[in-house]
Order: structure tokens, then C-alpha cells, then sequence
């Protein structure tokens, strides 16, 4: 049987839009079909730019893509602040959704998304790569292995790059009434994630932001960083940042193993990717040296990360089209998870660094 192509839409022509073209383009099982912008101009720009091909339908405006029959699943990489507008129109239009990242401004706006996808019986998926590179699944072996890692003990995540004067005062994510929650819903989003990937998606008990947030001048978040802890007494902490060297690290300490890895949001190359696994670690007798160095671990692959998320996404919303399955609701789960932890960091932050509970419900 022929592999169904789904066929995109995609809301608005911001530049991480150029890179998910490319990314639908390479993924066996999709296609590049609809792009809308406010301005038809800027959507013919857009499409001729980024591999669309002749046939793909020119929009001016986001609301054609939506009400295009032939459309199947839509992109959207609009500020956070639009999400919940376009989101929710987009699954009442029956439209498969992969939403950019952060999810939303808060949890209740997250919440109204998922009703709106579950009662239309669309998948959701957000625009988080890294979850989909096969290294992802073998550093989940390592940290899974009790004889070679052990139980978790603490994780450190950092994405930091230093941007320029003016992106702190012009980009959209600097912006208050666009992407309210700057360096935290964009860089920091990635570390959360990190973290409760290490955890195996386990929620912390609490959190709590630590000092030396910073803010731009229209008040939106530049730098900060948060401390978590569990139940169990396993602790995490992370910082994210717009004004330090690129920077993009995880550690996850167990008691018998360390996960180290440098890449983890954008491999250093499309088709390889590394990391490192340090097992029961120790000195030599003169403590001079260290008995075992940590082992790299290669990882190939055929298809970029960002080209295998939306392989994914499509396979799932071609197994609901072809053979009316449910929609996969382990995506929508890790993206809610990843937007409480956020709006806790968000809240500590804004009640002067308190200890914030945080909770599924």
C-alpha cells in the first residue's frame, strides 16, 4: 500500500517556518500543500523561497489555509500569543495541529487547545525536535539501565545564545504583547523538557526560579534560571538565556552512571550525534587520573530530527485518517507537563523567587 501523504498548511511565514518547509520537503510521508500570510505577497515570497511546489496553494490570510478541505495538518509557528486563537480554529477546522513551541502563554490556555483538538479528534504534537532523533531513544536506554545508571540523582540543562541589541529590543520573542514569556518560554522551554525527560516525565514536587533574572526593557525575560525537586529527594536545576555564548547542555547524575551530552537541541550535524556515558567512575590510586573515561556514543541517522517529528506527526494523523485510530495522546501529555513546570518557574519569578507547588490538575 502506498504511504499516505499528509498534506501541510502553514500559518504565517516566520523563519522557523523556512526550516519546517524543508523539514515536511524531506519527510517521506508529507507534503508541502497550503501557506497563508496576512499579506498574499509575502506568502508567494515565502513559497517560491522554500520548496513549495507549483501546485501548492498561495493564501492571504491564515484563515484560507483553515478552510482549504484539502489540507490535513497545519504548522504553526505564530507568536505564543496567538496560539490559542489559531490553535483552537484550526482543530474545529478539523486540521491536524504542530504547534510551535511554548505551547501557550499558560496552562489554562494549553488546556483550551487540547479540548478543542480532543473533541475533534485531531492529533497535537509540538515543535520540539530533539524529541525525535534516535539519539533521544538511546540516551532513554542509558538512563533506564539500573546496573549502568542507576536512580537518577540530579540533572543540569542549560541553552543559552548571545543575541544582539536588537533582537533583545525587536525580535518577537523580546516582546511583550507577542512572546510575553521570552528567554523562559523559548530556551527555557528546552531545559524543562530536558529535565523531565531525564526523569522519565516524572513532575517535580516543586520549584523554585533562582536569583539574577533579567529583564529586557519592555520587561520581558532575557535570563533566568529555576531549581527543581521531587518526592524522592532528586534535584534538578536549569538556566536559559538570550545573552551567553550558544550553549546547549545536558548532565543527568544517577548513582551509578552520568549522561553528558552538548548538542541536545541542535545536533553539531545533521546526520551524527553523540554523547556520553560514564559508568561507576573513579580515580586511579594515586588520584592523578580517572580509571575509566566516559564512552561516546555515536548516533546516525538518515533523516534530520526535525524531518523525523514531522515523519511522526504524519505517520500518527495517517493512521488516524486511513484506519480511524484515536489520536496520540502521549505528545499532548509531554507538552502539558513541559507548560506546568514553565508557568511554575513563571510564577516563582513573579512572586519573588518562591517555592511554587506544582500540580497535573
Amino acid at each position: 500500500m502506498a504511504e499516505t501523504l499528509i498534506r501541510f498548511g502553514i500559518l504565517g511565514c516566520a523563519d522557523i517556518a523556512r526550516k519546517v518547509s524543508r523539514s515536511i520537503t524531506l519527510a517521506p510521508n508529507a507534503t508541502l500543500y497550503a501557506v497563508g500570510s496576512r499579506s498574499l505577497e509575502k506568502a508567494e515570497r515565502f513559497a517560491a523561497a522554500n520548496g513549495f511546489p507549483p501546485s501548492a496553494k498561495v493564501y492571504g490570510s491564515y484563515e484560507a489555509v483553515l478552510d482549504d478541505p484539502d489540507v490535513d495538518a497545519v504548522y504553526v509557528p505564530l507568536p505564543t500569543s496567538l496560539h490559542l486563537k489559531w490553535a483552537v480554529l484550526a482543530a474545529e477546522k478539523k486540521k491536524h495541529l504542530l504547534l510551535e513551541k511554548p505551547v501557550a502563554l499558560n496552562v489554562p490556555e494549553f488546556d483550551r487547545i487540547l479540548e478543542a483538538c480532543e473533541s475533534n479528534g485531531v492529533q497535537f504534537m509540538d515543535g520540539t525536535m530533539w524529541m525525535h532523533h534516535p539519539r533521544t531513544a538511546k540516551m532513554r536506554e542509558f538512563l533506564s539501565d539500573p546496573q549502568r545508571f542507576g536512580r537518577l540523582k540530579s540533572v543540569q540543562a542549560c541553552f543559552s545564545f548571545f543575541a544582539d541589541s536588537d533582537f533583545l529590543e525587536n525580535d518577537i520573542r523580546a516582546k511583550p504583547d507577542l512572546d510575553a514569556l521570552g528567554a523562559l518560554g523559548d530556551t527555557g522551554w528546552y531545559c524543562i523538557r530536558a529535565i523531565l525527560f531525564a526523569a522519565d516525565f516524572e513532575l517535580p514536587k516543586s520549584v523554585k526560579a533562582l536569583p539574577g533574572t533579567v529583564f529586557n526593557k519592555a520587561g520581558v525575560i532575557t535570563t533566568t534560571g529555576a531549581s527543581l525537586l521531587w518526592e524522592d529527594g532528586k534535584v534538578a536545576s536549569f538556566n536559559c538565556s538570550f545573552e551567553a555564548n550558544l550553549t546547549m547542555t545536558i548532565t543527568a547524575v544517577g548513582t551509578k552512571g552520568t549522561l553528558q551530552v552538548n548538542d541536545f537541541v541542535i545536533p553539531y550535524k545533521e546526520d551524527t550525534a553523540t554523547f556520553t556515558a560514564g559508568i561507576e567512575s573513579w580515580f586511579n590510586d594515586l588520584v592523578t587520573a580517572w580509571k575509566q573515561v566516559p564512552s561516546e556514543h555515536v548516533v546516525t541517522t538518515d533523516l534530520p530530527q526535525d524531518a523525523l517529528m514531522v515523519k511522526e506527526f504524519s505517520g500518527l494523523v495517517a493512521d488516524i485518517k486511513r484506519n480511524g485510530s484515536k489520536p496520540e495522546q502521549k505528545w499532548p501529555i509531554l507538552s502539558r507537563k513541559t507548560q506546568l513546570v514553565l508557568d511554575a518557574v513563571k510564577t516563582s519569578i513573579d512572586r519573588g523567587l518562591e517555592i511554587v507547588e506544582v500540580q497535573w490538575d
